[in-house]
């Protein structure tokens, strides 16, 4: 299977070189007497097949329910394929346009996630270094974050934060991002949400459904390099 977005291989380059640092059919009236006009035609939808890396998680910690496959577009189903990303092995690429994030392997080959990307998800991009990765992370919103919403104060960081669990807003595993050894705040994170992948929405930064983030929380390393591709139309929102 080869990746048929442009988006990833060009702007990876482009955005980098220029400076990367830093989602009526109108009905025909029958002429006909309504005792003989003939039935709509109803289109018939294929049912699809949940692939097995989506069913259900009954084993972890805080059991996963299956991906309802209805609300997530075949296009962001987590795939491998072929990729000339011109990284090294194990670097993360995040095509915060396309909506997707790149684990590059070996051979010109790598696994291709579909992502959400909410408001924080576009307010860094650039390189840096997955530093640690968390199975069932707890949440603290930023002290700015509360002082916003007070309802959030039970879950500060004075308070300790959220407990994990499927409400916790990292999902099942969260992938915590630093540049020159600072905490940009940037993280790749769970959700049960499958209709926000592929999209833009309001909270959040990087977001793949637990399925997918408990498979690349397996399969990435410590220190691995990430690649933040920011999307030209959001770039008012960069931190500077």
């Amino acid at each position: 299977m080869t990746d048929r977005s442009s988006s990833a291989g060009s702007l990876t380059r482009r955005a980098f070189v220029i400076g990367a640092g830093a989602a009526t059919l109108a009905g025909c009236v029958s002429a006909r007497p309504p005792s003989v006009a003939p039935q709509p035609q109803v289109p018939v939808r294929e049912k699809r097949v949940r692939p097995p890396m989506y069913e259900a998680l009954p084993d972890e910690r805080f059991p996963i329910p299956a991906v309802d496959i209805s609300r997530l577009e075949e296009r962001f189903w987590r795939a491998e394929i072929d990729y000339d990303a011109r990284e090294v092995p194990g670097t993360l690429i995040v095509d915060t346009p396309a909506k997707y994030l790149y684990h590059v392997r070996p051979g010109g080959r790598a696994v291709r996630y579909g992502i959400g990307v909410g408001r924080d998800g576009f307010s860094w991009a650039g390189r840096a270094i997955m530093a640690y990765r968390r199975e069932w992370p707890r949440w603290a919103p930023p002290d700015a974050m509360v002082a916003r919403q007070p309802e959030l104060e039970p879950y500060s960081i004075a308070n300790g934060g959220m407990g994990p669990g499927l409400r916790n807003p990292l999902g099942a595993r969260a992938l915590y991002i630093h540049k020159d050894g600072k905490d940009t705040l940037y993280r790749l994170h769970g959700t049960p949400e499958a209709w926000s992948i592929g999209k833009e929405v309001s909270s959040g930064c990087i977001r793949l459904v637990n399925q997918d983030i408990i498979h690349l929380h397996g399969s990435v390393r410590d220190g691995s390099p990430i690649v933040v591709i920011p999307d030209p139309a959001k770039r008012h929102l960069l931190a500077v």
